[in-house]
């Protein structure tokens, strides 16, 4: 019982504030970070063509209608089912089938080999790693010379992979199942901009490759390209759910984390390993104090701190047990001016909201410190 009782009542992500890019599942996805404690910043960076509306679709549909391929690459379990679904409405449904029950099927995952079972089809390989990459090395392998392959896009051309078919000698046949265009509001997306360049988000979801191109794209047309590449290079982490979703971003030159399965569940889980072990955590005044996105963590309680105090609370944990000149805080304060009255005010507000006054020291007629724990201050003398 004392160890349920001395348990935290915080998720493993309490005090971070998470953007999330998706479209598709951002209710999900969402909920599952919000039930180990983010704050979510919800911004469809696309918008999702239904698939019965869409000309490109119907015209490669036609087109493999009348002329089955060789081989069928199935990416995506929503987007085979949505073929499948759109053909019906155009009449095509049975036709479609008919031509598929011939050909070889290779499917991406697990998901997808389910997807094309329920259609009355059999796959013929799928790969273990649920990697697009294996597929293509595959086909390459066995040679694709003067073969015709239909290809599953699932919302973007796939880079390097209907290149490198070409190359072999294939004919591709893209099916863009569904396709993103930009968001109709602007507006989210903007504001998920201006946080992350603001480094008020700790981090960036992105669960396609087309949310990542779009984003940066809107950087690119705001002109905040080059302050969203270093945003996400030191201070705001990105987390794709997969390699093929990191590409736009590693074309920028921007590093991001993946779980070793792509799926939402290890995506979350990923973020609840990293996150916290990016928080800076010091001994302060006989407490253990771990500074999150837009909370600390004193001893093991939850203290939500507004954006002032956390401005001011990083500074101090710039240089721990060093004195910081009131003048140096005012320029750590938002909007501040030039009184230096506001530091007084704003440590007040900081102290009442860590619960624990001693944390932060008045040092008279200097400026204010963390009371950095003696046995800490030659580990952090040099912070």
């Amino acid at each position: 019982m004392d160890d349920e009782r001395q348990r935290p009542d915080h998720g493993p992500l309490a005090g971070f504030t998470v953007g999330v890019t998706a479209a598709r599942r951002a209710d999900e996805l969402g909920a599952l970070l919000e039930r180990r404690g983010a704050a979510v910043l919800h911004a469809p960076a696309l918008r999702i063509v239904p698939l019965a509306d869409d000309g490109e679709l119907l015209a490669a549909t036609e087109e493999l209608v009348e002329r089955a391929p060789d081989i069928v690459v199935a990416t995506t379990a929503i987007g085979f089912r949505g073929w499948v679904g759109a053909a019906d409405g155009w009449g095509l449904g049975e036709r479609l089938l008919a031509g598929l029950g011939g050909v070889r099927i290779l499917a991406r995952g697990p998901k997808v080999k389910g997807a094309v079972r329920a259609a009355g089809l059999t796959e013929e390989w799928s790969p273990a790693s649920e990697s697009l990459a294996e597929v293509l090395d595959r086909l390459l392998a066995e040679g694709v010379d003067g073969l015709r392959i239909a290809v599953q896009l699932h919302g973007e051309p796939l880079p390097g992979f209907v290149e490198s078919l070409r190359a072999g000698g294939a004919e591709v046949v893209g099916v863009p199942v569904y396709r993103w265009l930009p968001p109709e509001d602007l507006g989210p997306v903007d504001r998920l901009l201006d946080a992350t360049v603001s480094r008020t988000l700790d981090a960036v979801t992105f669960t396609s490759a087309p949310a990542a191109a779009s984003l940066l794209s809107r950087a690119g047309e705001r002109g905040l390209l080059d302050d969203l590449v270093a945003a996400l290079g030191h201070d705001v982490l990105p987390a794709c759910v997969g390699p093929v979703t990191a590409l736009p971003l590693q074309g920028h030159g921007v590093d991001t984390v993946q779980p070793e399965r792509f799926r939402l569940g290890p995506l979350v889980q990923v973020l609840c390993r990293e996150l916290p072990a990016r928080a800076r955590v010091l001994p302060v005044a006989g407490h253990r104090v771990e500074i999150r996105g837009h909370a600390v963590l004193v001893d093991d309680g939850l203290r939500p701190v507004p954006p002032a105090g956390m401005s001011l609370l990083r500074a101090l944990a710039r240089r721990p047990g060093w004195v910081v000149a009131r003048a140096d805080l005012l320029r750590a304060l938002p909007g501040a001016g030039r009184d230096e009255h506001a530091v007084e005010t704003a440590v007040a507000r900081l102290r009442g909201a860590l619960g624990a006054p001693g944390l932060i020291q008045t040092v008279v007629k200097r400026g204010y410190r963390l009371a950095l724990d003696p046995r800490a201050e030659s580990k952090y003398a040099d912070a």
